[in-house]
């Protein structure tokens, strides 16, 4: 993501890169150390996003968003709410009801974290993204404070009936995100 930020130029095409990863703690850049209760044999990868720690692991769906967010005229508070609502997209047309919080970047079902958010801006690009609970093993995040808040509850789409593979939702996200990006970009206000 580093690379492809940095050797980026004006017209190099923005790129959503859909994965999953081994388990793994992230820390990000204002991240502090008192928010890691019980890592266990799971290791912590200091990154350069912002953020607090969080978890990723297989069934999880991380979905890095490399763009040019001078190009997209968007600013950070632009970037953040249109991921964040793409992903409250997706879940409505899975039936389930999200909201944002004010203060606590990410979205929510209920009262627990489905999707957390944590980027990074550097010369008018952005890259890292979002990570979605699909259907993984969520005991990891008791070894945390998520995002660092103390006992917040994170729940996954499986918990709602969603039978779709990590990579089935990481299309779907992508095309939804894609999409509202491109109406943004365009000033259409939609019905």
């Amino acid at each position: 993501m580093k690379d492809f930020t940095n050797r980026r130029d004006p017209e190099t095409p923005d790129e959503l890169w859909i994965t999953e990863h081994d388990p793994v703690f992230t820390q990000g850049l204002n991240g502090r150390a008192e928010h890691l209760l019980n890592p266990g044999d799971i290791p912590l990868v200091q990154i350069d996003r912002g953020g607090q720690v969080t978890y990723h692991g297989p069934g999880q769906l991380v979905l890095y968003c490399l763009f040019d967010i001078a190009r997209l005229n968007l600013g950070v508070k632009g970037l953040v709410a249109s991921i964040e609502n793409s992903v409250i997209d997706l879940l409505h047309d899975y039936r389930i009801v999200a909201n944002t919080r004010p203060g606590a970047p990410g979205v929510y079902v209920e009262r627990a974290k489905i999707a957390a958010l944590g980027l990074r801006i550097r010369k008018g690009c952005c890259y890292h993204g979002l990570s979605l609970n699909v259907e993984m093993d969520l005991e990891p995040f008791t070894r945390i404070n998520p995002c660092g808040f103390p006992g917040l509850a994170v729940t996954q789409l499986s918990e709602f009936g969603v039978t779709d593979s990590v990579e089935q939702v990481g299309y779907k996200l992508a095309d939804i995100l894609t999409g509202n990006l491109i109406e943004k970009k365009s000033g259409s206000t939609g019905s």
